[in-house]
């Protein structure tokens, strides 16, 4: 039997196996899958989308894992400096925190929100330097809730 390499994406049946595949190993070690739910605030000012945050959990059997992925927090230009960046990020940790979730994480462009995030409390865990065509770095941060 050879076998064949082949430079493509997966079918959604080869991505279906991958991620059971991803499962058993799990199981293997002890860990059973995970299921992801996407939480998050959304703010409006009359009907008007003015910004968001949201995010994933990861949930085994009836508790979430203690980690809580901040996939987007975006405020629209127009109405950013007036605290809802931070309003709706601290809405997010507290909905988290009652979850019993204890930390939150997140990427974020040097250019962007490193400072805004610095200033509500979060640790930077690692630099990628030179990661945008830029040479601005790619930035993990992280917070204890």
């Amino acid at each position: 039997m050879s076998i064949t390499f082949e430079f493509r994406d997966m079918t959604d049946l080869e991505y279906k196996r991958e991620q059971t595949a991803f499962s058993e190993h799990g199981l293997e070690f002890g860990n059973p899958p995970e299921k992801q739910e996407r939480f998050g605030f959304v703010a409006t000012e009359d009907g008007k989308f003015v910004g968001a945050s949201s995010g994933l959990a990861h949930k085994n059997n009836d508790h979430y894992e203690p980690y809580f992925y901040l996939s987007d927090l975006l405020v629209e230009k127009a109405h950013r400096k007036h605290g809802y960046g931070k309003k709706l990020l601290e809405l997010l940790e507290d909905k988290m925190k009652s979850m019993g979730i204890r930390y939150i994480w997140t990427w974020t462009a040097e250019y962007e929100a490193e400072n805004f995030y610095i200033k509500c409390g979060y640790e930077v865990f690692t630099k990628f330097d030179n990661f945008y065509q830029s040479g601005h770095s790619r930035i993990g941060l992280i917070k204890k809730l």
